[in-house]
């Protein structure tokens, strides 16, 4: 089989949709096409019953029950009505939340609105390797904090928060926990009981399904989580999320968190990401004099890798491996703003040094030979630009 140009090494932007998720979603879109709200024909019928289908397949992978899975438009409208939901619903007893710097945009500019809707909003900051500070959590909870948000794992370096530390933090005293699990959901087993998370947001297209569908996981008892819905038309998803459920895109989603929960009982699947993702990092690290890794490794995601090359600006070189290798220098919602990370200059990276990051990861399509080749393409351009550079 024949390497196919660009290698793609973006995974953490988006995956390509499965084939059987694929083909598993087709039916939806024609023959069996019904809007799932339709309650008084067979069209209707079987929308909702492929709905609820999915609707326990996205439980089973999260260990959760079908009642507590609320689906959305994606990972982002599923902050938005954690964030804003409680908010809303918890006002009375205080108006303090706690987030990380490390955050994505998503939850980072959902938090500056609610600070001008009256919220108090602190952003606590990272440890050089990325993960937060547990003692510095306990210290910034006030008496009328409600909620702590904390991403899962992190979609720059891949670094994963003690999540299961944090939620018991925050249920002695009596706060919310909620996890932004965007980029950790088919990637690593989550289990929601044992990490004690209380809200939890998903998005398909990061681990083999379609886009523009997500979920928010709801916890329904100890405690029970309160949401005052954000949008209003129909009183759908319990009257938390109106509008005409997306029934192909759901479908998928379903079949691609069967796909996931299958992946972590067979664990070569992820054993292979990870030593493919390890050997490109060794060899980057032995032929690219100054490679650095960003973030912890002992605590990181499989398929993640985040690297500074000192003396190589990121934009450079990913124009210079756009033929070859696609890439990224961060979050692929932030790629076209001209600023450094974010994440990494909360991790105390210098500009320079964040200006010369960029993250590869890695899917369940990458192959050796992908990797080969692209240890070749990268060391090669990295020669070729640090030559123009000093001539």
């Amino acid at each position: 089989m024949s390497l196919v140009r660009p290698v793609y090494l973006d995974y953490n932007a988006t995956t390509p949709v499965h084939p059987e998720v694929l083909q598993e979603m087709l039916p939806y879109f024609r023959e069996k096409f019904g809007n799932a709200s339709s309650h008084t024909h067979t069209y209707g019928w079987v929308a909702q019953e492929a709905v609820e289908k999915a609707r326990e397949r996205v439980a089973r992978l999260l260990h959760a029950e079908p009642v507590e899975i609320v689906f959305t438009s994606g990972a982002t409208e599923a902050i938005n009505l954690a964030l804003k939901g409680v908010f809303a619903a918890y006002r009375s007893r205080g108006n303090h939340l706690i987030t990380v710097s490390t955050e994505h945009k998503a939850v980072l500019d959902c938090c500056k609105k609610l600070q001008q809707m009256g919220a108090e909003v602190t952003y606590l900051p990272v440890e050089p390797d990325g993960r937060i500070n547990l003692s510095r959590l306990s210290e910034a909870i006030r008496d009328h904090t409600i909620l702590i948000a904390v991403m899962y794992a992190n979609n720059e370096t891949g670094v994963i928060h003690p999540v299961e530390q944090i939620a018991a933090i925050a249920h002695q005293r009596g706060v919310l926990c909620m996890s932004d699990a965007t980029q950790a959901v088919g990637k690593i087993p989550i289990d929601v009981n044992s990490s004690g998370c209380d809200l939890l947001t998903l998005s398909a297209h990061k681990f083999y399904g379609p886009k523009g569908v997500g979920a928010l996981y709801v916890r329904r008892r100890n405690p029970r989580v309160r949401l005052v819905a954000q949008i209003d038309g129909g009183g759908h998803e319990r009257n938390l999320r109106s509008g005409t459920l997306n029934v192909p895109g759901i479908v998928g989603f379903g079949k691609a968190c069967e796909l996931a929960e299958q992946s972590f009982t067979a664990p070569d699947t992820l054993n292979r990401i990870a030593a493919l993702r390890n050997r490109l990092q060794e060899e980057l690290l032995k032929n690219i004099p100054g490679a650095r890794i960003n973030g912890n490794t002992a605590h990181r995601l499989p398929n993640t890798l985040n690297m500074s090359f000192p003396g190589v600006d990121s934009a450079r070189l990913m124009k210079a491996l756009i033929q070859d290798i696609a890439i990224s220098a961060g979050s692929a919602c932030t790629s076209a703003i001209p600023e450094p990370s974010h994440v990494l200059s909360a991790m105390g990276l210098s500009e320079k040094d964040a200006y010369s990051a960029v993250r590869l990861s890695l899917g369940i399509f990458t192959t050796e030979e992908e990797i080969h080749f692209s240890i070749e393409k990268i060391c090669k351009a990295i020669g070729e630009l640090k030559k123009k550079a000093v001539g």
